[in-house]
Parts: structure tokens; C-alpha cells; sequence
């Protein structure tokens, strides 16, 4: 009977062992099967790296783009298609690339009934750069117009009207009473290139914008300091909650075309 118990326990501890061994087997083809994913998994990733740092387009944003103005007319211009709602207050941001002189012109306008001049940025004759708000002007104390790109931004509240300046991320200009308590009127139309004198019309060739415009965003909110130098060294992006550059928002028109080479792009050439 001893005999037969040990002859039972030996064929058990048999086969657990080849349980164990065949267990053992899927365990280890397993682990090769998962080795070679990972490992087609990280050269997949590896080639995209490598794509991305030789400038390839692929994995480009199709809103990288610019919108080139290269003439002084009353008739190449952008238009977006969104419009704005009432502001009370407000962050614009741009890329600006110009070398025209006497002035770089308008590189944008936004009219609307009974005020063609709701928000505009002006460059014109050999006046300083110009920030209107309800007719009301504050100066800018820079210049752009040295055929570089620029990284402009202006902020602006309601309360006190009180605005800021900032060029290339860095605070220039600041002040108060610019049109205060005026609220941005909603429903106007924002132009690219062009100063407007009725809503979307009679444009002036003499305060035409010329050179080239990118990532041009409007939030409803005055952007902190440090997101506006984010943007400007091109270490974040953080599109307009109202207005976002977007290249189905943005129709152009007379001759003004759009570009793909983005600004962040060119001013690593530049530098």
C-alpha cells in the first residue's frame, strides 16, 4: 500500500512538472511576442523623432500658416470669418513680418455699425504704431518694420481702459483711460491687412498692411504676462478662446494668398 501511495505521488509531482514546464513555454513566448511589439512600438516613435527633427512636413499643423500682403493696394486683404461678442475685455496676439515704409499700415481692423473704427492696430505715413479703440488712440513705443518677424501683443480692459503693450514677449508700453468703460460691440467684422472706414469697406491703399501675418488670436481676457512670453518664444501653443488662427476661419482675397511656413519656423532661420 506504501508502495502504491508513492507510485501516486510520484505521477502527480510528474505531471505538476510538466504543467510547470508547459506554463513555462507560454510564459516565454509571451514575453517574446511583447518584446517585439515594444520594440516595434519604440522604432515606430523613433522614426517620427527623426522625421520631425530633419523639418519634415508630415506631422505638420495645417494652421501653420501666414497670409502674405505684399502690396500696397485698397484691394489684397484677409477677412475672418468669425465674428466677435461683447468684450469687456481682451488679449490680440500676432506674428508681423514687414519692411514697408513710410509705415507698415494696418495689419488689422474690426468695424462695426455706427463705429468703423471699434479696434484697429495702424502703422501710418510717419506716425508711431497706433492702438484705436472707439476712435480713442494710445501710442505704441515700438517699430516693427525691419523685415524681421515680430511677436506683437496688446491687452486691453474696460475697466479704467487700461491697456498694455508687448513686443517679442518683453512689456513696452503701458497706460489707462483709452476708451474706458466702453464695451467692445459684438457682431462688427475683423479684416486683416485693411483700415476700414465702413463695415468691411472703402479701404485706403495709403493704410494698406504690407508684408506677411500669422497666428493672429484674440481672447476674451487679459493673458498673464508669462503665457504672453510663452507664445512669443514659441514654447507653447495656446490658440485664442474667441478668435483662433485657424485656416478654415480666414478667407483671403485681391491677390493676398496664404503660405505654409510658419513664423516660429522662419525666425529660427532668421537667428
Amino acid at each position: 500500500m506504501l508502495q502504491r501511495r508513492l507510485g501516486d505521488l510520484e505521477h502527480q509531482l510528474l505531471n505538476k512538472v510538466a504543467e510547470l514546464e508547459d506554463e513555462k513555454s507560454l510564459l516565454h513566448n509571451e514575453s517574446a511576442a511583447h518584446r517585439h511589439r515594444t520594440e516595434s512600438a519604440l522604432s515606430a516613435l523613433l522614426e517620427r523623432v527623426s522625421e520631425l527633427e530633419k523639418g519634415s512636413s508630415a506631422f505638420k499643423s495645417p494652421d501653420d500658416f501666414k497670409v502674405s500682403l505684399p502690396l500696397r493696394t485698397n484691394y489684397l486683404y484677409g477677412k475672418i470669418k468669425k465674428t466677435l461678442p461683447e468684450l469687456f475685455s481682451f488679449t490680440i496676439c500676432m506674428w508681423l513680418k514687414s519692411s514697408a515704409s513710410p509705415g507698415i499700415g494696418t495689419p488689422f481692423s474690426y468695424a462695426v455699425q455706427g463705429q468703423a473704427n471699434e479696434i484697429v492696430l495702424i502703422e501710418w505715413g510717419n506716425h508711431p504704431i497706433e492702438l484705436l479703440i472707439n476712435d480713442k488712440v494710445a501710442q505704441l513705443p515700438f517699430s516693427i518694420g525691419d523685415g524681421k518677424w515680430h511677436h506683437v501683443c496688446i491687452t486691453w480692459t474696460t475697466r479704467d481702459g487700461m491697456w498694455e503693450a508687448y513686443l517679442d514677449g518683453i512689456k513696452l508700453g503701458s497706460g489707462e483711460n483709452l476708451a474706458p468703460w466702453h464695451p467692445i460691440k459684438p457682431n462688427g467684422i475683423l479684416i486683416l491687412g485693411q483700415e476700414q472706414d465702413t463695415v468691411g469697406g472703402r479701404f485706403d491703399a495709403t493704410q494698406a498692411f504690407v508684408g506677411e501675418l500669422s497666428q493672429f488670436n484674440i481672447w476674451d481676457r487679459v493673458l498673464k504676462s508669462e503665457d504672453i512670453v510663452n507664445i512669443a518664444n514659441c514654447s507653447t501653443n495656446m490658440p485664442g478662446n474667441i478668435i483662433p488662427w485657424a485656416d478654415n476661419n480666414v478667407d483671403v482675397f485681391g491677390g493676398a494668398t496664404k503660405l505654409p511656413l510658419e513664423p516660429c519656423e522662419e525666425r529660427l532661420i532668421d537667428l
